[in-house]
């Protein structure tokens, strides 16, 4: 029985949320593209919006890309060019995870705040909006907290969790590897997936949405109207 719930939680769970987000992206973009956007709330307030968006994206996209070197790339790899465990963790986790975590955190702090105490944006914000902002709020802050736990804990998640994901990607799942992972890692893995799944039915698939439009167009020239006295 403890293994079936194993197998649900870290083979069938994140394959179901993957596919969700893969299969719900496509549908979206292929029948629902004039649902695509970021609804602006500019006009009802728009100081709190300022820097809480700012922080927010800033944030995420430097954790983004952190745990993609953390998930990804093989504890051997970063070990052949000398960065031993001691210093992956010093200067990457550490010195550069917090305060990506910090500007994640702060930043969709604002936000959910502005979104629940300013009348006029909550009025206006539907279930989903509400929903996808706590449930951001929530799965940043336990990442923030692994990541500050780790610097007082002996546990070294690229050999566990990071294993576990690459074996997602070559559909051998070595669920085994999540036996002994810190309750904290888990939670924050099972809300990370549960974002993942319910991705394309909220307004953060406009972050798919990238203008490659304006990479490609010809350039418009503008022109200053000359005055006919001259």
């Amino acid at each position: 029985m403890h293994n079936g719930w194993s197998i649900f939680l870290w083979v069938v769970y994140p394959y179901v949320m993957l596919a969700s987000f893969i299969i719900g992206n496509f549908v979206r973009f292929k029948y629902f593209h004039c649902s695509i956007t970021a609804k602006s709330s500019e006009i009802f307030e728009k100081k709190k919006l300022m820097i809480g968006s700012i922080t927010f994206h800033v944030g995420i996209i430097l954790a983004f890309f952190g745990h993609c070197l953390g998930m990804l790339v093989p504890q051997s790899w970063t070990a052949f060019f000398g960065i031993t465990e001691r210093m992956y963790h010093l200067y990457g986790s550490l010195m550069m995870g917090i305060p990506a975590g910090l500007l994640a955190f702060i930043g969709i702090a604002i936000l959910t705040y502005r979104r629940m105490t300013v009348m006029r944006v909550f009025k206006t914000s539907d279930l989903n909006d509400i929903i996808i902002d706590w449930a951001l709020l929530i799965t940043i802050a336990l990442g923030l907290s692994c990541t500050i736990t780790g610097g007082f804990i002996d546990y070294n998640y690229r050999l566990t969790i990071g294993p576990w994901v690459r074996s997602l990607f070559t559909l051998h799942p070595q669920w085994q590897l999540m036996a002994n992972v810190p309750l904290i890692y888990k939670v924050h893995i099972l809300c990370g997936f549960a974002i993942f799944g319910y991705f394309p039915y909220t307004r953060l698939v406009h972050a798919l949405t990238l203008p490659w439009q304006y990479i490609f167009r010809r350039y418009i020239v503008y022109r200053r109207r000359v005055n006919a006295s001259y």
